[in-house]
């Protein structure tokens, strides 16, 4: 069976193939009465708009992108719905795209963003310095970086203060008794990995230790798994060497690592503290209730989709911005025992 066409449509409804058009993309201009016929004839016939042939008349089509670093992680689930919401409003779509913390794999998607025309892209980017970043607006495709700053005015930014996320992190520690600290996370090339040990590391500076008594341990992702991988290591160690506190770069790293060395007999807090990073909703339901720093998620991809589409509306006033939120820090069993759902704010 064929697919209606725009001339089937106008045939049925009584109308010229200008007014069909001008339903489908300038509504305001036809009439009520027009419109209704329009739609019945739609209805009727099943005709479903050729979006790709617009948009090759249009040079762009109706969706923007957002590209993050690792779909699995509910962080980033939360991100692309605070997106999509931004989105919804614009009567836009969204594609979503899933990097793995790849640089060439980003690359790949930028490629082929470019191509579909969309009219912009999100990035969660594995280097914000990339000059392929850089390179899209220039040739006419808006960029907006999620989750790490800009670095420069040439393009607008949403982000968190991850290092001061890590002194929040690193400051509770130690004001617990902890003096035997242990940082988990990496790569640390990923840079709010590498924000995030600078904070921890700021909050021991200014409690008047030695930075260099933090035990790092470097994982190759931050997923559960590593987590887990983690916890083995650190449990394994003997009772006079091993860290009574831990602070993990995310929520999945604290969460593997919390069910590893519950596994081997430690118990949390009391052998071992543990703060993770994000506070996904998983990190309440957990089954020691996860301390963790609180980032905004719904929030920084709300505000990025906003700035996204502001940018390619054609406004010839735009000004570039990085906006920088404030992490706050929520306490819970896994630091503090009893004391449950309490929150510290910075």
């Amino acid at each position: 069976m064929s697919t209606p066409s725009v001339k089937e449509v106008a045939a049925l409804a009584g109308v010229s193939l200008g007014t069909v058009s001008n339903v489908l993309n300038r509504p305001d201009r036809v009439s009520y009465a027009t419109r209704a016929k329009v739609y019945a004839a739609i209805h009727e016939l099943g005709f479903v708009r050729n979006e790709s042939a617009r948009a090759l008349r249009a040079g762009r089509t109706n969706t923007i992108a957002y590209v993050c670093l690792d779909a699995a992680n509910p962080f980033f689930t939360d991100v692309a719905r605070g997106v999509e919401d931004a989105a919804a409003r614009n009567d836009m779509g969204v594609y979503l795209c899933d990097s793995g913390s790849d640089a060439a794999r980003e690359d790949r998607y930028l490629d082929l963003l470019e191509q579909q025309r969309v009219r912009g892209i999100l990035v969660t980017p594995v280097n914000p310095a990339s000059e392929r970043l850089r390179r899209l607006p220039r040739r006419g495709t808006p960029v907006v970086l999620v989750d790490r700053g800009a670095g420069t005015d040439g393009l607008c930014s949403v982000s968190v203060d991850d290092v001061h996320g890590g002194e929040l992190a690193g400051a509770h520690l130690l004001d617990e008794g902890h003096r035997r600290i242990a940082y988990v996370g990496g790569p640390l090339a990923i840079g709010q990995v590498a924000d995030r040990l600078a904070g921890v590391r700021q909050a021991l500076t200014g409690a008047g230790h030695d930075p260099a008594s933090l035990v790092v341990v470097e994982t190759a992702a931050t997923t559960i798994s590593e987590g887990r991988e983690a916890g083995a290591r650190i449990a394994g160690l003997p009772a006079s060497r091993r860290p009574s506190g831990v602070f993990c770069a995310n929520d999945l790293l604290a969460l593997g690592l919390l069910q590893q060395v519950l596994q081997l007999g430690l118990r949390v807090p009391d052998d071992l503290a543990i703060v993770g990073y994000d506070d996904i909703e998983f990190a309440g339901a957990a089954a020691v209730p996860l301390t963790s720093v609180r980032q905004p998620r719904h929030r920084l991809g709300l505000t990025a989709g906003q700035m996204l589409l502001e940018e390619t509306s054609g406004d010839e006033g735009h000004v570039h911005r990085q906006i920088e939120f404030t992490p706050e820090l929520f306490v819970r069993a896994s630091t503090l025992g009893s004391q449950r759902g309490s929150s510290r704010r910075p």
